[in-house]
């Protein structure tokens, strides 16, 4: 374990440069004392850390100090084709690059890492997008990626949502894959936005470049955003009876993390019925939604979405029409 701790020690250190005790603890998840342990363990070993004193102080490895550690092991070999997606690399315009490291790095893997390497490629594939549909279509992809990397200025031409058609001057900062579409996170007028790469219409890469921010975070704004996005999503609630064995159908309708709370938080009534309150962006969109559940879900509240759900169920036995008495299916005249 110790062992395993003072490698990334060293890693870190090599990769990251200076670094305070503070910061390699929290990235190593250690206490500080442990961290100063450890940095007199690699100083022991020969290992040239050195601690620099004062307000920008830290420990570093000496410049140049350079370590090769290309021992892997099974499991770790084994991760790295597991991380593999061939698809966003091809969308990128990276799958023979991506293929090519592939390849090189199991020539390089001593034989049992390469072995199980081999079988978890065998075992196991990453498939994104969720059923039902694919991956959006992206013409500007790679001219976006390529703005994202060099730090160049782009003029979008993008629809919104609707007809409307707007044209930006962004500063491109990085491109997320989330569920088969990739999304552009970019700097326009003070803020930080993001634009669905399908819908944009024109992408002209400018000569001019821009200075990224250094305390930019790309996880952290997106996971920001996912979170804001979904408060902004589900603006009501709805007060729903459920029928049991339903609830696999109603996580594929609604999604899971929101039904696995509303379940939680359930009540099962006197006819085995689960009355449950669900978050729903409309009525309009939540009776779409529910229609598709037919009666093994009973809208209670609010009143204005059991009136369409109502309605609804009117008009379709309206459209069908009465069962035929007899056993032969009815014929109707078109």
């Amino acid at each position: 374990m110790r062992a395993s701790r003072l490698l990334s020690l060293l890693l870190l250190l090599q990769t990251r440069g200076r670094l305070t005790a503070a910061e390699i603890a929290e990235e190593l998840e250690v206490s500080v004392r442990t961290v100063y342990r450890d940095v007199e363990a690699l100083s022991a070993a020969g290992v040239p850390v050195y601690a620099d004193r004062g307000p920008l102080g830290g420990y570093r490895l000496l410049d140049g100090y350079r370590t090769r550690l290309n021992g892997l092991s099974a499991e770790e070999a084994s991760s790295l084709f597991l991380a593999g997606l061939p698809g966003p690399a091809a969308e990128l315009g990276l799958a023979g690059f991506a293929a090519a490291a592939e390849l090189k790095l199991l020539a390089a893997l001593p034989p049992e890492p390469r072995s199980h390497a081999a079988r978890m490629r065998e075992r196991f594939h990453l498939d994104v997008p969720g059923w039902y549909r694919g991956n959006d279509e992206a013409p500007f992809l790679m001219d976006v990626a390529a703005a994202v990397w060099e730090d160049r200025v782009v003029r979008l031409r993008y629809r919104r949502w609707g007809p409307a058609e707007v044209e930006r001057l962004v500063h491109p900062y990085g491109l997320i894959l989330k569920g088969g579409s990739w999304y552009l996170a970019a700097a326009c007028d003070g803020g930080v936005r993001t634009y669905r790469v399908s819908r944009i219409l024109g992408a002209e890469v400018l000569d001019d470049r821009f200075d990224r921010p250094a305390g930019f975070d790309l996880v952290a704004f997106w996971e920001r955003f996912a979170a804001d996005f979904a408060a902004r999503m589900y603006t009501a609630h709805a007060v729903v009876r459920l029928t049991p064995g339903i609830e696999d159908l109603l996580r594929y309708t609604l999604g899971a993390d929101v039904v696995d709370k509303a379940l939680a938080d359930g009540v099962v009534e006197d006819d085995g019925r689960i009355r449950v309150v669900v978050p729903i962006e409309s009525v309009n969109h939540a009776r779409w939604q529910l229609l598709r559940l037919g009666a093994s879900v009973e809208v209670v509240e609010p009143a204005e979405l059991r009136d369409l759900m109502a309605r609804a169920v009117a008009d379709l036995a309206e459209l069908y029409g009465p069962p035929a008495s007899s056993g032969e299916p009815e014929t109707r005249r078109l």
